[in-house]
Protein backbone atom coordinates (compact mmCIF):
# COMPACT_ATOMS: atom_id res chain seq x y z
CA UNK A 1 0.00 0.00 0.00
CA UNK A 2 2.65 2.24 0.93
CA UNK A 3 5.06 1.33 -2.55
CA UNK A 4 1.47 2.27 -4.20
CA UNK A 5 0.85 5.49 -2.54
CA UNK A 6 4.41 6.35 -3.40
CA UNK A 7 4.56 5.53 -7.04
CA UNK A 8 0.61 7.65 -7.43
CA UNK A 9 2.90 10.64 -5.61
CA UNK A 10 5.92 10.56 -8.13
CA UNK A 11 3.61 10.44 -11.18
CA UNK A 12 1.47 13.68 -9.89
CA UNK A 13 4.28 15.16 -9.17
CA UNK A 14 6.68 14.60 -12.74
CA UNK A 15 4.23 16.90 -14.30
CA UNK A 16 4.54 19.65 -12.89
CA UNK A 17 8.26 19.27 -10.80
CA UNK A 18 10.15 17.60 -13.29
CA UNK A 19 9.51 19.83 -16.35
CA UNK A 20 12.33 22.18 -15.57
CA UNK A 21 13.25 26.03 -16.19
CA UNK A 22 12.42 27.33 -19.79
CA UNK A 23 15.28 27.84 -22.12
CA UNK A 24 16.01 30.49 -24.70
CA UNK A 25 17.72 28.76 -27.58
CA UNK A 26 17.49 30.99 -30.33
CA UNK A 27 16.78 35.28 -31.06
CA UNK A 28 16.58 36.77 -34.56
CA UNK A 29 16.40 40.59 -34.16
CA UNK A 30 15.48 42.71 -36.70
CA UNK A 31 15.44 46.35 -37.12
CA UNK A 32 12.17 47.85 -38.36
CA UNK A 33 13.55 51.59 -38.33
CA UNK A 34 12.49 54.31 -35.68
CA UNK A 35 14.61 52.53 -32.99
CA UNK A 36 11.59 49.51 -33.43
CA UNK A 37 12.90 46.13 -33.80
CA UNK A 38 10.97 42.80 -34.23
CA UNK A 39 12.02 39.86 -31.82
CA UNK A 40 12.20 36.08 -32.75
CA UNK A 41 12.54 34.15 -29.68
CA UNK A 42 12.54 30.19 -29.59
CA UNK A 43 12.22 29.20 -26.51
CA UNK A 44 11.98 25.32 -24.91
CA UNK A 45 10.09 24.02 -21.89
CA UNK A 46 8.36 20.69 -21.15
CA UNK A 47 5.46 21.65 -21.09
CA UNK A 48 3.26 19.36 -19.05
CA UNK A 49 -0.10 21.45 -19.59
CA UNK A 50 -1.78 24.39 -17.79
CA UNK A 51 -0.32 24.04 -14.19
CA UNK A 52 3.43 24.23 -16.12
CA UNK A 53 4.04 25.75 -19.17
CA UNK A 54 6.75 28.79 -20.56
CA UNK A 55 4.43 31.53 -19.99
CA UNK A 56 6.69 34.21 -20.79
CA UNK A 57 10.03 35.62 -22.30
CA UNK A 58 11.29 39.54 -21.78
CA UNK A 59 14.16 41.27 -22.95
CA UNK A 60 16.37 43.29 -20.48
CA UNK A 61 19.69 45.34 -21.26
CA UNK A 62 22.95 43.93 -19.58
CA UNK A 63 22.02 46.28 -16.45
CA UNK A 64 18.80 44.00 -15.89
CA UNK A 65 16.62 47.23 -16.74
CA UNK A 66 13.41 45.28 -18.75
CA UNK A 67 12.81 46.67 -22.08
CA UNK A 68 9.95 44.18 -23.26
CA UNK A 69 8.19 41.17 -22.05
CA UNK A 70 5.78 38.96 -24.47
CA UNK A 71 2.95 36.80 -22.75
CA UNK A 72 2.50 33.27 -23.75
CA UNK A 73 -1.22 32.93 -22.91
CA UNK A 74 -1.09 28.62 -23.39
CA UNK A 75 0.96 25.86 -23.47
CA UNK A 76 2.92 24.55 -26.04
CA UNK A 77 2.48 20.62 -24.87
CA UNK A 78 2.59 19.32 -28.45
CA UNK A 79 5.10 22.38 -29.78
CA UNK A 80 8.68 22.51 -28.96
CA UNK A 81 10.62 24.10 -29.51
CA UNK A 82 8.65 27.18 -30.35
CA UNK A 83 9.51 30.59 -31.27
CA UNK A 84 7.21 33.84 -31.14
CA UNK A 85 7.88 37.50 -32.09
CA UNK A 86 7.34 40.78 -30.48
CA UNK A 87 8.37 44.37 -31.74
CA UNK A 88 9.89 46.00 -29.04
CA UNK A 89 11.52 49.98 -29.04
CA UNK A 90 14.90 49.61 -27.97
CA UNK A 91 16.95 52.67 -27.40
CA UNK A 92 20.10 53.76 -29.84
CA UNK A 93 22.32 53.82 -26.69
CA UNK A 94 21.34 49.85 -26.57
CA UNK A 95 24.27 47.36 -28.19
CA UNK A 96 23.08 44.36 -26.43
CA UNK A 97 20.14 42.76 -25.11
CA UNK A 98 19.53 39.40 -22.67
CA UNK A 99 16.27 37.75 -23.25
CA UNK A 100 15.59 34.94 -20.94
CA UNK A 101 12.24 33.01 -20.27
CA UNK A 102 10.16 32.59 -17.33
CA UNK A 103 7.49 29.35 -16.67
CA UNK A 104 4.70 29.09 -14.01
CA UNK A 105 6.45 26.93 -11.62
CA UNK A 106 9.82 27.34 -11.36
CA UNK A 107 9.69 31.57 -12.61
CA UNK A 108 12.80 33.05 -14.41
CA UNK A 109 15.28 30.73 -14.74
CA UNK A 110 17.03 28.25 -17.45
CA UNK A 111 19.45 29.69 -20.51
CA UNK A 112 19.88 33.13 -21.33
CA UNK A 113 20.84 34.59 -24.88
CA UNK A 114 22.74 38.33 -24.88
CA UNK A 115 21.96 39.34 -28.53
CA UNK A 116 23.42 42.31 -30.41
CA UNK A 117 20.83 44.95 -31.75
CA UNK A 118 21.82 45.32 -35.22
CA UNK A 119 21.90 49.01 -36.09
Amino acid sequence: MLLRLFTTILILLSGTTFAGEANVLKVDIRPLGDNRYSIDTTVYHADTGWEHYANSWEVLDLDGKPLGKRTLLHPHVNEQPFTRNAVLNIPVTIKRIMIRANDLVHGIGGKTVIATVPK
